[in-house]
């Protein structure tokens, strides 16, 4: 919608609310036929121009500056009729959700929504593995966020989560995945305190995105182009476990992975509109033994960088990952297309994603987003039947896609194949489809 038809609609809505008139942008004359809407509501406070003092009513209107409209509008419901507020109920509703996006940029929303605001999402899912002779999967995950609106700068955010095995009625967890606060100096600049996520590249966590996250603080920059985070803390998780010995009468931890490491990251990000460059460091405390197993990932060096060029529908991408602190298989890397996008909100609407990879055992330090387990085979694991070391490194080209059956209701599938393995037995293809609700 052209952005001066949608202000002369809120207008309408408006009408009989008092405010001085007075022209306020110099592409708007008194002779267009929309100049009074435009100077009532910019009066009002409700609209916003241009650093330049122009309105650029031409230009099609987003639904986040139509919710910010929306946001300011419900500031002054007091001053509305039963038939107006009936309208801007019925716009807030079908813009709840760019809303809660809003958060504290836009000042008294709190006194609609309240201070305390719900959502979630809901899981099935089956896995085939891509390990020899090991069991399918299929499970289950419902994950709850709160959030607490302290003031106007500060909220605070917690996520309970329930996990649990369809295969064992009596496997099931519950427990409390993030808390923390977030304090927002500026529109730009905020820090943040306490349990809260962490993903790293540029793929939702191909390298990492423990669901606990980790424990730490953060300090972080945006303004919308340019975006720069960094960070210290214990990660929380990680896909290596507590690896025993096979030896029964020796329980000696082999590797915990990232689990309980301290690590120092820093993380940037620039949109230059025609493609978008990350990159990506990190850091594990603790002095390195490739000798050590009690902490596999101790003393070691990551840097990563990606790169996203989307192209009409589509979208390159790719990302690059190197140990400094191995000499041996200490790199990863990945590229690919995707095309389409699944919008929750649209039924029929999808995307479909294809990729190569070539991750080397040393690059990858476990806990990605992947349904499909065939980054696993990097990890070390042993039984009392046996020991098994994860190949040294492991190729295999990836498919993902999502469709959206229902408004909040998504199908996802991905298909793992092809896969080759240095040092150990090539996998089994994997695949995994799960049913994901959002509420």
């Amino acid at each position: 919608m052209k952005k001066i038809l949608a202000l002369a609609a809120v207008a309408a809505l408006t009408a009989g609310v008092s405010a001085y008139a007075a022209n306020p942008f110099s592409d708007v004359t008194a002779d267009d036929w929309a100049y009074q809407a435009v100077s009532d509501l910019s009066a009002q406070g409700v609209v916003e121009g241009y650093p330049d003092g122009t309105f650029k009513g031409e230009r099609n209107m987003t639904r986040y500056e139509l919710a910010q409209i929306v946001a300011r509008l419900m500031a002054k419901e007091d001053q509305l009729n039963a038939e107006q507020q009936a309208t801007l109920d019925k716009l807030a509703g079908e813009y709840a959700d760019e809303l809660a996006n809003l958060g504290v940029r836009v000042s008294n929303l709190e006194k609609k929504v309240g201070n305390i605001s719900w959502n979630g999402d809901a899981r099935m899912r089956y896995i085939s593995s891509s390990k020899k002779n090991a069991a399918d999967k299929y499970d289950g995950r419902i994950r709850l966020n709160v959030k607490g609106q302290v003031n106007d700068s500060t909220y605070v955010q917690g996520q309970f989560v329930n996990e649990m095995n369809f295969k064992d009625e009596e496997t099931s967890n519950t427990k409390m995945a993030q808390i923390y606060v977030n304090h927002n100096f500026s529109k730009n600049v905020a820090v943040r305190l306490g349990r809260q996520p962490i993903v790293f590249g540029n793929q939702g966590g191909w390298q990492y995105n423990g669901l606990e996250g980790y424990d730490g603080a953060q300090a972080s920059y945006n303004n919308g182009k340019l975006a720069l985070t960094t960070g210290f803390g214990q990660l929380n998780a990680s896909e290596w476990g507590d690896i025993k010995k096979s030896d029964e009468e020796d329980a000696t931890v082999l590797s915990k992975g990232v689990k309980d490491t301290d690590m120092y990251f820093a993380q940037g990000s620039y949109d230059f509109g025609f493609a978008k460059l990350g990159a990506d460091y990190v850091k594990f405390q603790g002095e390195f033994n490739e000798n050590n197993y009690d902490h596999y990932v101790a003393g070691q060096e990551l840097y990563g960088i990606n790169l996203n060029i989307p192209v009409q529908q589509f979208n390159v991408f790719g990302e690059y990952w190197k140990n400094t602190t191995l000499g041996d298989f200490d790199t990863a890397w990945n590229a690919g297309l995707s095309y389409g996008k699944a919008d929750w909100k649209k039924p029929g609407t999808f995307d479909l994603s294809v990729s190569y990879n070539d991750v080397d055992a040393g690059a990858y330090f476990g806990g990605g987003t992947w349904h499909n387990d065939m980054l696993k085979n990097l990890v070390k694991w042993s039984n009392k039947k046996h020991d098994f070391v994860g190949a040294t490194n492991l190729t295999f080209w990836n498919v993902l896609a999502n469709v959206t059956l229902q408004k909040n209701v998504q199908l996802h599938a991905e298909y793992a194949f092809a896969a080759d393995a240095e040092n150990a037995a090539d996998p089994d293809d994997s695949w995994t489809v799960s049913l994901n609700y959002k509420f």
